[in-house]
């Protein structure tokens, strides 16, 4: 039985019910931030679920409070209704979110409206800033001007209210926390453990005008409006970050570690990430073998994919770009009868794409090649070389499944020095790009 209170409480082991996916990622830190909704929360129905009555519970805490306060006048408890205020409405920007998010992308918004999370997050932080310096102003003007304070048995019925329903959100994110195996749900129910103790602290105000110390309840109110630009400060870094494409570190690594469970990879050449509303986009390049088939590349464009989505439960998308594999070391004799005369690449910079095209060796032989930056949707790239003979045309294919790399199936025909243009066609839209390739100095056929 003790057992069981201990865990309705939240002082069971922290990692109990978690199955993970069989190996440790580190110490499972997840911070706290006013304004900001864990986006790893978000990933599931159960967790909005959680977040969105918890909201219910804190918003109805302050409006009890809000009452109080015009009755009493105690500036203690016009702070800690605007801290309790603070934490509830971190729900808004999540709701929003997923309003908008049903919205399909278009034209001008391509990726979606996600980033409307980001603009009420802003919104809230300004919000939380400008009520404290109400709840500032007020406990330093009553410091100076003291006033007596109405219903001090009612003040302390409300500090006490809102540390009932600070613990009802804390019990409430822990046990939902563990049943959908979120550590940062479990870490925000301890946060709110925490707020409760702070609306104790109007307790003890009230206590302390009730013995003589009129001072003390500004007192409270004045720390409890340090705690709230302490607040601020915390949740506009996290917003701002996130604004600014930053993300932490911890999803580099663990991009990082992902990739480190697929066989076939040689180096992960480059990793990059950022948050759209709650959902992580990710972009990873890799390098592979030399020898490695276009069978190969698939296969482990694919495991890394997988490996990717089951380490970050937030990620909605995962771009891995191929980036071209270190030929292999050769020694003098080899180097003496090596073929390669690849001419200088092309760059590609237009509306449809950018990125580089050039000539380069494979396995199968000397192939075109269009590693892409960047691209429309279903982009498709033809390259016509001027021939005495006629044109040549060589149609570049993505490479498995990577749309970030076309490759023709062919070698282009000698000589490599020649006039060519470049057809890029992305649905209704066409570009020609005209560019010309140079052998190296010194080469003969």
């Amino acid at each position: 039985m003790l057992g069981r209170v201990r865990d309705w409480f939240g002082f069971g082991p922290m990692t109990e019910g978690f199955s993970g996916h069989g190996h440790d990622h580190g110490d499972g830190r997840h911070g706290h931030t006013h304004g900001v909704i864990d986006p790893t929360i978000a990933t599931t129905t159960h967790g909005i679920w959680a977040i969105k009555w918890s909201f219910v519970v804190l918003a109805i805490t302050a409006a009890l409070q809000l009452v109080v306060v015009f009755l009493s006048g105690s500036v203690a408890l016009l702070a800690d209704m605007i801290h309790n205020v603070g934490d509830a409405v971190t729900a808004i920007p999540l709701w929003i979110a997923f309003v908008l998010a049903r919205r399909k992308p278009s034209k001008t918004f391509t990726y979606g409206l996600g980033r409307v999370e980001d603009l009420a997050g802003i919104v809230i932080v300004l919000i939380i800033l400008f009520s404290a310096i109400v709840a500032g102003y007020e406990a330093i003007d009553r410091l100076i001007k003291p006033r007596p304070i109405a219903f001090l048995g009612w003040v302390a019925i409300a500090g006490l209210i809102g540390f009932i329903g600070n613990e009802a959100v804390a019990v409430f994110r822990i046990r939902v926390g563990r049943e959908i195996n979120s550590a940062a749900l479990i870490a925000d129910g301890y946060h709110a453990r925490t707020d409760g103790f702070t609306s104790l602290a109007v307790v003890l105000g009230a206590i302390g005008v009730w013995l003589g110390f009129p001072l003390a309840d500004p007192i409270i109110g004045l720390l409890i409006t340090v705690a709230i630009f302490a607040i601020v400060w915390q949740s506009s870094k996290a917003v701002l970050t996130r604004m600014l494409d930053g993300v932490e570190p911890g999803v580099i690594d663990e991009i990082h570690h992902a990739a480190e469970h697929v066989s076939g990879i040689g180096r992960v050449e480059g990793v990059q990430a950022r948050w759209i509303g709650h959902r992580l986009h990710a972009d990873v390049a890799i390098s592979v073998p030399h020898a490695a088939t276009a069978k190969d590349v698939l296969g482990v464009t694919e495991a890394l994919k997988e490996e990717l989505f089951a380490h970050l439960p937030a990620l909605a998308e995962a771009n891995v770009r191929l980036l071209s594999p270190a030929a292999p070391a050769v020694t003098g004799a080899e180097t003496s009868g090596a073929h390669h005369h690849a001419p200088e690449p092309f760059k590609v910079a237009c509306d449809l794409a950018a990125g580089t095209l050039e000539i380069v060796d494979t396995p199968a032989g000397e192939r075109m090649r269009l590693t892409i930056d960047r691209h429309a949707d279903d982009l498709t790239a033809t390259v016509f070389i001027d021939r005495s003979g006629g044109p040549e045309t060589i149609r570049l294919e993505p490479v498995g499944d990577n749309h970030h790399r076309l490759e023709s199936t062919v070698a282009p025909a000698e000589p490599h020095e020649f006039r060519a243009r470049l057809v890029l066609i992305a649905k209704d839209r066409e570009q020609v790009l005209r560019f010309k390739m140079v052998e190296p100095e010194g080469h003969h056929h």
